[in-house]
This record gives structure tokens, sequence and C-alpha cells, in this order.
């Protein structure tokens, strides 16, 4: 199998999509020495459909919170390296937040995490046009994403594991993209304060797929100021240049000598405000880096270290990709959970993926999902202190 190209395994012989993700269907019974997820309700969308909160926990007192709308990671509590435990994601208190417009918190995103060059993609000859909600591009699925879907949850814990498993069938057509798409998403928290993330798609025509989560995380604890002091380390010799719309040229540049070399750990703050152009172009950090793993198979992606609070947070991907934003658009005017406030650079985000505008790249690795194949993809992030 290419590494380069998505995990794609015919649908013959595999697991129900219901039963994907990387887990073993469970049935109701589930086995006796399991807990099962508490859950209770989160409000209710614009139209009156209900929306449900999962709260997921393990041994060791970390704990993540999941609302069915949007699949949206709530909250996250991890502890510092005195045990002290914080929320180290962006987000709001109440469903009121998240009807309102804001920049994902916490959200799944798809058909197609990031941009599309100005709205469109060709695929075995037809043309397809996506809503332009980022200026002249289309930004995470549309004006009705993944992010804003009322997703069917359901407990599928074991005695390993709480995981939480969400579906979604998104139809032919919506937001511009063809073919019927199932979407599997399982969160699990595991014993070793991993929240992983498995996706799994199937479509009923040739469509394009690019799933990911657009998690928020300031490791200091939400609203705590900004994560200039951070430390990271990203296992990625390249990375995709931009232009001025924030699209990729289609070339992979060297990190090296650069703001983007962080194969050694940086303070996320020491080169934000260089004069290099990419860095113009971002008003910081929101480049697309090419890992080194080339994708296919569960590899390291990046480290992140909060120096004050001692958190530490892992990234492992099958994905070749990996955004990171540095929260360059906050500016203030939104007010979180507990009453925080959320300024520039008050967060960053590690969203794996395959590469931005790839419809329109062909040198880029591949999102096209056929029918009889199975989109498979997975996502690490583990925490720990120092």
């Amino acid at each position: 199998m290419d590494c380069s190209m998505r995990m794609l395994i015919t649908v013959a012989g595999l697991c129900a999509l219901s039963a994907c993700g990387g887990h073993k269907p469970t049935d109701n019974k589930h086995d006796a020495q399991h807990a099962s997820i508490p859950r209770q309700p989160f409000g209710k969308t614009t139209t009156g459909q209900p929306v449900e909160l999962y709260t997921l926990s393990n041994a060791k007192g970390m704990q993540a919170t999941i609302i069915t709308y949007g699949g949206v990671v709530t909250s996250l509590k991890t502890p510092d390296r005195t045990g002290a435990m914080a929320d180290i994601v962006l987000g709001f208190d109440s469903m009121d937040g998240y009807l309102k417009e804001n920049p994902y918190f916490g959200a799944l995103i798809g058909r197609y995490g990031n941009r599309i060059g100005q709205g469109r993609f060709s695929l075995n000859g037809n043309s397809y046009s996506l809503a332009r909600n980022d200026g002249e591009n289309h930004l995470h699925g549309g004006l009705k994403g993944f992010d804003k879907a009322i997703w069917a949850a359901k407990d599928v814990s074991t005695v390993e594991a709480q995981r939480l498993e969400l579906t979604y069938a998104s139809r032919d057509g919506e937001e511009g993209y063809p073919g019927n798409l199932s979407v599997t998403v399982t969160y699990s928290l595991t014993p070793d304060n991993e929240l992983r993330i498995d996706y799994a798609a199937a479509t009923d025509k040739d469509t394009v797929v690019n799933l990911s989560n657009h998690a928020y995380f300031n490791l200091a604890g939400q609203g705590e100021g900004d994560i200039l002091g951070h430390e990271v380390t990203i296992f990625a010799d390249r990375y995709t240049p931009i232009d001025k719309g924030l699209i990729p040229t289609g070339k992979l540049d060297k990190v090296e000598d650069t703001p983007f070399d962080f194969r050694t750990p940086h303070p996320i703050g020491e080169r934000i405000n260089n004069k290099d152009t990419q860095i113009a172009f971002g008003k910081g950090y929101d480049h697309n880096f090419v890992l080194n793993s080339g994708g296919g198979s569960l590899a390291p992606a990046a480290r992140v270290k909060d120096p004050k609070s001692g958190r530490v947070m892992d990234v492992r991907t099958t994905e070749p990709g990996l955004q990171f934003y540095t929260g360059n658009f906050l500016d203030g005017t939104l007010t979180g959970k507990a009453g925080k406030v959320y300024r520039q650079r008050y967060a960053f985000c590690m969203e794996t993926q395959h590469f931005p505008d790839s419809p329109n790249k062909p040198e880029f690795p591949s999102t096209t999902l056929k029918p009889g194949e199975q989109y498979k993809s997975t996502t690490v992030y583990r925490f720990s202190s120092e």
C-alpha cells in the first residue's frame, strides 16, 4: 500500500460501517465490568432538535465531554505536573455559544477539512461548485458542514476504555459534494490519557473526503493567556507554502532555515512575528506540514509542551498532513467557558488531515473516495506532564 495515499480498503469482508473505526462491534448488553458513558441534555438547535452531551472518563481522572451537535469536544480535562486538573480546549458553557458564529471550536470537520480554492473542483470530468465561505474559497465543508450536523450517538465502550460512536449520513449533493456518504467517528478515552479519534466513511459515488477535528488547545487551561510560550515539535521536513488566500501553491518547501522548522522544539512565539512572507500571509502559523511518516500508519506527528503547567500533548496520526494554526483570527470578541475572553493566539490547533486543496492539486496525495472503498483514519492525542 502506498503510504502517501489515504488508507483505502475494500468494503467486502470488513465490518459494517457502523462498527468501524478500528473497534470490534459491541452488542447492547456490554460487558458487565465496564462503566457506561453518562449523558445529559445540552439544549436544542434553532429548529428544535435536541442535543445531548456525553462525558467520557478514565481511572486517572481525565475527562472529555462531547455533544451530538457537530461531534464537538466541549471540554477536555487533563492533569498538570502537580496533578491539578484543567480544561484545555476552548468552547462554550451552553448550546447558545455553538449556535452563534464561531471558529469551529472542537468540531468534527467535513466533508472536506481545510480549504478548496475558488470553491470548486473537478472529478471524473464533472465540475462541482461549493460555497465560498472563506473569501473566494471553500472552508471546512461549507455553510453547513459536519460541524453543524446532528450526529447519532451510541455507547460502544469496552472494559478497556469508554468509547462513543457517532454516525452521520451526508446526502448526495449536500453542500455541493457528490455521493451519499456514510460517516462514523469514534471517540475513545484510553487508560493512558489518550483521546483517540477513529474516522470511517463509505460512498456510493466518487467523491472527495478529508475529515478532521478542530479542537483549540491551550495546555495552561482554556482562556489562561496566550500560547506563545508553548514549545512545539513537528515531525516534518517540508510544508506546503500558501498564497494570499491561504491556498497551497502546490510546492513542498523545505522547513530548513525558515520559521517553519519545528524539527526540534521551539516556542510558538519565537518566530511568529518574523517578516517571512508566509508568516505574513497566515498572520502567524496557519500552514499544512508534510509529515515525514507519509501517512498510512499511526506515527508521531507533533509534540507540544507548556513549560508553566508541565502539560505535554503528543499527536500521532495516520494522515500525511498536519495543519498548525495559532489562533491568529481570535480577536477578543468571543467569550467562552467560565466567562473567559478568547484573544488572539490564546490557543493552537493541530488538525490532522490530507493537504488543503488536494482536489485541485493532482501532485498532492489523493482525497478521492470511490464506491467499494472505505475511508479510514486515526488520530491520537496523548497527554502527560513533565
